[in-house]
C-alpha cells in the first residue's frame, strides 16, 4: 500500500490553478478565451468562491490570464505580443510627465452605423454605437485630439456612462480586456477643424494613429488620435527579435 503524506495533498486552489493553467499553455484555451466565471468555477470544482478567486488570482500574477472588473476573465496574450501591442492611457501618460490633465467631451451621438462607422469597426451596418470627440489637455495645452467608436453591442455600459470622472479610452482600458490590436500611424495635414481643436496653424502637421482593438472577435472601439506634430513623436526601442522588454511605442509630447 502506498503512503501518503501531508506533502502530497495540494491546497484545492492549487488544484484547480494547475487544470486551468494546462488547458492555458495546452492551447485548449488561446489568447482572448473568456475562462469561466468565478461562479461557473464554483458549481465545476464543487468548492467556495474564496477558493476559486485564490486560483484565479495566483494566475493573474504569473502572467496567464487578464482579470477585469464587470467582465471577467480572459486568457492572455504572450508577452511579446503584449509589449508590441500595449495601449497606452492617454491620462495617464500625461499625469507620468508631471503636467495637469484635464478632457472635455465635445461631441457625442449613440447611432446606428452608418457605411463610414460600420468600416472603421468592422462590423454590420446599423449596428448600435457610441460615438465621441474628446480633447485631451497637457497643462492647459491641447495634447491631443481623439475622435472614437465603441461597439454597444460589445460594451453596452458605455451608453449610459457619462464618462465625468475618466475620459473613455480610461474607462474602457479599466473594464474591457482587449485581446487583439491594430495600429496605422500616417502624417495629415491640419485642417480648419483640426488646427483649432489643437491651437496650431492651419496646414500643420499632424500625426494620426488609427486603432482598432477586439476582445475574441468581437469589435470594441475605433479611435482615431490626431497629434499636433510639432509636439509630438514616436518612441519605440528595439532590438532584431522586436520590441525590447519593457520598451513602449507611443508619443512623447514635445
Amino acid at each position: 500500500m502506498a503512503l501518503t503524506t501531508t506533502d502530497d495533498i495540494l491546497p484545492r486552489y492549487v488544484e484547480i490553478q494547475r487544470e486551468l493553467e494546462a488547458r492555458i499553455m495546452s492551447g485548449a484555451w488561446p489568447p482572448g478565451h473568456r475562462v469561466p466565471s468565478e461562479h461557473e468555477l464554483v458549481e465545476l470544482y464543487g468548492c467556495s468562491r474564496m477558493t476559486v478567486n485564490k486560483a484565479l488570482s495566483a494566475l493573474a500574477n504569473a502572467g496567464l490570464i487578464l482579470r477585469r472588473r464587470r467582465s471577467g476573465s480572459f486568457v492572455a496574450s504572450p508577452k511579446s505580443q503584449e509589449t508590441v501591442l500595449e495601449i497606452h492611457d492617454i491620462k495617464a501618460e500625461i499625469l507620468g510627465t508631471g503636467k495637469a490633465y484635464r478632457f472635455e467631451i465635445l461631441a457625442r451621438e449613440a447611432r446606428r452605423a452608418g457605411p463610414e462607422d460600420a468600416e472603421h469597426l468592422g462590423v454590420a451596418p446599423d449596428t448600435q454605437v457610441l460615438a465621441l470627440t474628446v480633447r485631451h489637455f497637457a497643462a492647459e495645452r491641447p495634447f491631443v485630439v481623439e475622435e472614437r467608436l465603441i461597439n454597444l453591442a460589445t460594451v453596452p455600459a458605455a451608453k449610459a456612462e457619462p464618462f465625468a470622472a475618466a475620459p473613455p479610452g480610461t474607462w474602457l482600458l479599466d473594464r474591457i480586456a482587449w485581446t487583439d490590436a491594430e495600429h496605422a500611424i500616417r502624417a495629415v495635414s491640419a485642417n480648419a477643424q483640426t488646427a483649432a481643436r489643437l491651437d496650431m496653424a492651419r496646414g500643420g502637421a499632424c500625426l494620426v494613429v488609427e486603432r482598432r482593438t477586439w476582445q475574441a472577435g468581437e469589435a470594441i472601439t475605433w479611435v482615431r488620435l490626431t497629434y499636433p506634430g510639432d509636439r509630438h513623436r514616436l518612441v519605440g526601442r528595439f532590438n532584431p527579435g522586436g520590441l525590447r522588454p519593457g520598451a513602449r511605442e507611443g508619443t512623447k509630447g514635445a
